[in-house]
C-alpha cells in the first residue's frame, strides 16, 4: 500500500513537474532507454580545496553535504588535481583521458598567439584535438559551464555554445511565456537573491577601495560577481534538473562562483564561504531531481578540479608587473630583449569578458600584445604560472644565468626549465635542484604529493607551448604570489590548490587503489564502470577475522522498489554497500511475467560473485517465487521445504524455509531463512514448525544457530514470543542499542524482521541502513547484524579443505 502510494505521488509529481514542462513545450528528446539504465551527474565545484570543504562543512556552510556524508553513504576523498592545477588540464584528462595536455590558463599556442582557455576559439582547437587522442566522457550528455564539452550532445555556458541561444531561439513566444510562468518560483528566487547580492557586491567594493584599489576596477567586479554567483548558478541548475528529467546518460555542472569570490578576496574569506551556501543548496535540487528521474538510474557525485592558495599580488609586492619584472631579469643577465606583451588578466576578468563585456566604460581592457610581433620575448602569466617565451636560441649556461636572474632581480620563487630526458631543473632563492629527483628540496618534504607533484613540475617543463622558462609564484617558506592581481590563486605546486576533493558514493567502483588519494584519471575510469553498469563492488568481499558473520536479512519485494522501477542491479548495490558474509533474501521471483521473466537470485548472485540457493514456496509451471540465501562462503543446505499453512482465505499463501550450514574458518554455523505469512494463525503453525524436531529442534542444528527473516510479527507477538523461549532477539542483545524498525522501507514503523540467534553468539553490530537508497529499493530496509562466534569444542576437527571446497561451490534449485 505504501509503495503504491508513493508510486502514485511520483506520478504526480512529474505531472506537474517544472521539467517535465519545458521538455514538452521545448521539444526536448528524452532517452528511450529503460528507466533502469544507469546515468551520472558530475557536479564541479570549482576551486575548493579538500581544507575549504572540511572547514565549511565544520562551519555547517554545506548542511547538504554534510548530510550526504552522513546519512547517505558518501565518502568523502582526497582529488590530487595536478599541475597546472587548474579546470581545463583536469577537464581534459576527465572527460578525454589526456593527462597534462595544457600547459597553464594562458599560453602560447602554435599559432604563435598567446591564447586563454575561456576563449572560444583556442578551447575548440584544443578540444578537437584531445577528440583525436581520447573517448569523450560526456558524449550523449550535457555541459554546463565547462571549459571544454567533453563531447556532449548538448553543452551550454561552455566556451563554445553560450547559453541555450538555438534552443531558446527555436520556441514560440507563447511557448517562451508558459515556459518562463512554469518555472516562475527559479525566477523571482534568482531575483530576490540578486537583491540580497548586488549590497553585499558593494559591501565588496568599499572593502576594496579602502585596501587601496581603484574605483573602476572595483565596480568591473560587481556585475560579474552577481551574473556568476546568482543567475548563472541558477540557470545551471534548472538545466540539470531538466536534463536528469529528461534520462540523458551523463550530466557534468561546474559551479564558478565560489572560485570567482576566492580569487577576488582569498580562498578562506567570508564572501567566498559565503557563495558555498548557494551552491550546496543548488547540488541538493539536482540530487532529488536525479533521484526522481523516471527515465534513468542516475548517480550523483561532487568533486573538485583544484583549490587555491591565498596569494599576494605580485604588483603589489614588487611594484610592477611581471612582464616588468621578467625584461628586468633579463637584462641584469645581459639579454638585449624587445619585450611584447602577453595576458596577465586574472580569470575573473576573463570571465567578465565571456559574459559579453566586451566594451563599455567599465568592462575591462582587453591584453595588449597578445601577438609577438617584432619582439623576442613574451609572457603569458595568469594565476601564479607564467610561461616565458624567448625567441632565440639558448646555451645551458646562458639559461642558467637569466633562470637565476629570474629568481633574484625579479623576484620569482621558483623557475622551471627543460633538460635532456624527462628531468628538468629548478631554480630557486635556496639553490639549484633537479627534479623530480630532488622534488623534496624544491616542495619540501611535507608536500602531501611530493612524488607526483615533483614529477608534473618536469613533464610542464617540456610541454611544447611551455616556452622557455615556466615561472611559479608558489614558495615553501612564505606567502606565494599571484601575477595579476588577486588573494587567491591556483595551477602551481602549492598543497592547498592541489588537493581537492572527491565526495562519492561509498560504493563508487573506484577499482584497486595503490595510493591514498584520487587522481583525475581514477575519477574518469570509475565514471565509466557507472555508466558501463559495472557499480557493483560485492566481488571484492571483506576481510574479517575467522570467528565473526555479517549477516543481512532483507526482504526485496520481488525487485520493485518504491518508485516502481524493477531493479534487481539496485538491489545488488544494496547488499554490496554492506558487505556481508552471509545474505537472507525474501519476496524473489524467478521466471515471472511480472518481472520480466529474470531469474532475480541467480542475478543478484551473479553481481555480487556469492553462491546462492533460490527455494521456491510458489511454483506455478514456470514461475517461481521465494527466498534465498546467499554467500561468498563456503555453503551447503540442508534442508529447503515448504512450511505448513491452513487453507481457505484470502491471504492463505504458501510459504517456505532453507536452512544452509555456512562454514566460517572450518567451523559451521547453522541458518534458517524464512518469510512467514500474512495471517497470524498461519504464523502460529508455521513457527511451531520451525522450531521443532525438522528446523531448529532437529539434532544436526546445532550452535551456533541463526533464524532470520520476515515474520510479518512484532516482537510483543505471540510468534516472536515462541522463537524467544530458545533463541534471543539480536536487536535487544546489543547494550545500548535502540531496536530499530524495518517497514515500510520509507516511513519505517513496524520492526517485523528479525535476526535470532543462540545464547552461544555475540552480537557485535546491528545496523539498519535507511540512505535514499535503500528508502526506495524495496518496501523493507534490511537488517544487518554482525556477531561473533563461539569457539568450536575442544578436540573438534575442522573441515577438510577438499569438503569446504566443495561446499563453497554455487548451489541452484
Amino acid at each position: 500500500m505504501i509503495g503504491r502510494l508513493e508510486q502514485l505521488l511520483r506520478r504526480l509529481r512529474r505531472l506537474w513537474s517544472r521539467s517535465e514542462w519545458a521538455i514538452r513545450l521545448l521539444g526536448l528528446s528524452v532517452s528511450k532507454k529503460p528507466a533502469t539504465a544507469p546515468g551520472l551527474v558530475m557536479i564541479q565545484v570549482d576551486g575548493l580545496s579538500h581544507a575549504q570543504l572540511t572547514q565549511a562543512l565544520e562551519r555547517r556552510e554545506m548542511p547538504f553535504l554534510r548530510r550526504l556524508l552522513r546519512r547517505e553513504r558518501y565518502r568523502l576523498h582526497v582529488h590530487y588535481a595536478g599541475i597546472p592545477s587548474s579546470t581545463p588540464r583536469v577537464q581534459a584528462e576527465l572527460f578525454y583521458g589526456v593527462p597534462r595536455a595544457v600547459p597553464a590558463f594562458s599560453f602560447r599556442d602554435g599559432t604563435g598567439e598567446v591564447v586563454r582557455m575561456f576563449d572560444p576559439g583556442p578551447a575548440g582547437r584544443m578540444e578537437a584535438d584531445l577528440a583525436g587522442r581520447g573517448e569523450p566522457l560526456l558524449a550523449g550528455g550535457s555541459a554546463y559551464a565547462d571549459i571544454f564539452t567533453g563531447g556532449a550532445a548538448e553543452s551550454h555556458f561552455c566556451p563554445s555554445a553560450m547559453g541555450w541561444g538555438s534552443v531558446l531561439a527555436a520556441a514560440r513566444p507563447v511557448t517562451l511565456a508558459v515556459l518562463f510562468a512554469s518555472n516562475l518560483y527559479s525566477f523571482v528566487r534568482a531575483a530576490v537573491l540578486v537583491v540580497v547580492e548586488v549590497p553585499l557586491a558593494l559591501v565588496d567594493v568599499v572593502r576594496g577601495l579602502i585596501g587601496g584599489r581603484g574605483l573602476g576596477k572595483e565596480l568591473t567586479f560587481v556585475p560579474t560577481r552577481v551574473a556568476i554567483c546568482i543567475l548563472l548558478r541558477e540557470l545551471v541548475t534548472i538545466g540539470a534538473k531538466v536534463d536528469v528529467a529528461r534520462g540523458l546518460p551523463v550530466v557534468h555542472v561546474n559551479f564558478l562562483a565560489y572560485d570567482e569570490q576566492a580569487h577576488r578576496r582569498g580562498p578562506s574569506s567570508r564572501f567566498a564561504h559565503w557563495a558555498l551556501k548557494g551552491i550546496d543548496d543548488a547540488i541538493a535540487r539536482i540530487w532529488r531531481a536525479a533521484h526522481r528521474s523516471a527515465r534513468r538510474d542516475y548517480d550523483v557525485w561532487i568533486y573538485a578540479d583544484h583549490g587555491q592558495e591565498e596569494t599576494l599580488p605580485y604588483p603589489h609586492a614588487h611594484g610592477r608587473t611581471i612582464r616588468e619584472g621578467v625584461a628586468a631579469a633579463f637584462r641584469a643577465a645581459g639579454e638585449e630583449v624587445r619585450p611584447t606583451g602577453g595576458d596577465a588578466l586574472g580569470v575573473q576578468l576573463q570571465r567578465f569578458r565571456l559574459l559579453g563585456a566586451k566594451s563599455g566604460r567599465l568592462a575591462p581592457p582587453e591584453p595588449d600584445g597578445d601577438k609577438p610581433g617584432p619582439a623576442d620575448l613574451a609572457v603569458a602569466a595568469m594565476g601564479p604560472v607564467g610561461l616565458v617565451y624567448y625567441d632565440r636560441a639558448l646555451d645551458p649556461e646562458r639559461r642558467a644565468r637569466i633562470a637565476k636572474a629570474l629568481v633574484g632581480e625579479a623576484g620569482v620563487p621558483l623557475v622551471v626549465v627543460p633538460e635532456d630526458g624527462e628531468e628538468a631543473t629548478a631554480f630557486t632563492p635556496a639553490g639549484t635542484f633537479r627534479l623530480p629527483g630532488e622534488a623534496a628540496h624544491v616542495l619540501g618534504a611535507d608536500h602531501p604529493f611530493l612524488e607526483e607533484a615533483g614529477g608534473d613540475l618536469a613533464a610542464l617543463a617540456h610541454h611544447p607551448y611551455a616556452g622557455s622558462f615556466v615561472l611559479s609564484g608558489w614558495r615553501r617558506d612564505g606567502k606565494p604570489y599571484s601575477f595579476p592581481v588577486e588573494n587567491g590563486s591556483h595551477a602551481g605546486p602549492g598543497p592547498e590548490e592541489t588537493r581537492a576533493f572527491a565526495v562519492l558514493p561509498d560504493d563508487a567502483p573506484l577499482g584497486p587503489r595503490v595510493r591514498p588519494y584520487l587522481r583525475t584519471a581514477d575519477l574518469r575510469a570509475a565514471a565509466r564502470r557507472v555508466l558501463d553498469r559495472q557499480t557493483v563492488a560485492g566481488a571484492e568481499g571483506r576481510e574479517h577475522a575467522r570467528d565473526t558473520l555479517r549477516v543481512m536479512t532483507y526482504n526485496v519485494h520481488s525487485c520493485i522498489g518504491m518508485d516502481g522501477k524493477h531493479a534487481p542491479e539496485r538491489i545488488a548495490r544494496v547488499i554490496a554497500r554492506h558487505r556481508p558474509d552471509v545474505v537472507a533474501l525474501q519476496e524473489l521471483d524467478a521466471g515471472r511475467t511480472r518481472t520480466g521473466g529474470v531469474d532475480q537470485a541467480h542475478l543478484i548472485a551473479e553481481y555480487l560473485e556469492m553462491a546462492f540457493h533460490f527455494h521456491p514456496a510458489i511454483h506455478v509451471e514456470e514461475e517461481r517465487y521465494g527466498d534465498a540465501v546467499l554467500t561468498h562462503l563456503p555453503m551447503r543446505v540442508i534442508r529447503a521445504d515448504a512450511l505448513p499453512i491452513l487453507r481457505g482465505g484470502r491471504l492463505a499463501e504458501p510459504r517456505g524455509a532453507i536452512w544452509t550450514a555456512i562454514d566460517v574458518g572450518g567451523a559451521e554455523v547453522q541458518l534458517i531463512n524464512t518469510h512467514l505469512g500474512l495471517r497470524e494463525k498461519d504464523r502460529r503453525v508455521q513457527v511451531e514448525a520451525l522450531m521443532g524436531p525438522d528446523w531448529v529442534g532437529h539434532p544436526d542444528c546445532r550452535a551456533p544457530v541463526i533464524l532470520c527473516g520476515d515474520f510479518n510479527a512484532r516482537p510483543s507477538s505471540s510468534v516472536c514470543t515462541r522463537i524467544r523461549r530458545r533463541l534471543h532477539d539480536a536487536q535487544t542483545e546489543l547494550a545500548g542499542h535502540r531496536p530499530l524498525h524495518t517497514a515500510p522501507g520509507r516511513y519505517p514503523v513496524a520492526r517485523i524482521d528479525h535476526l535470532f540467534l543462540d545464547p552461544t553468539v555475540e552480537v557485535v553490530d546491528v545496523r539498519v541502513p535507511g540512505s535514499e537508497l535503500e528508502q526506495v529499493a524495496s518496501d523493507h530496509l534490511p537488517l544487518i547484524v554482525e556477531v561473533r562466534l563461539p569457539p568450536p569444542p575442544e578436540g573438534a576437527g575442522r573441515r577438510a579443505p577438499e569438503d569446504a571446497a566443495a561446499a563453497s561451490r554455487p548451489a541452484s534449485p
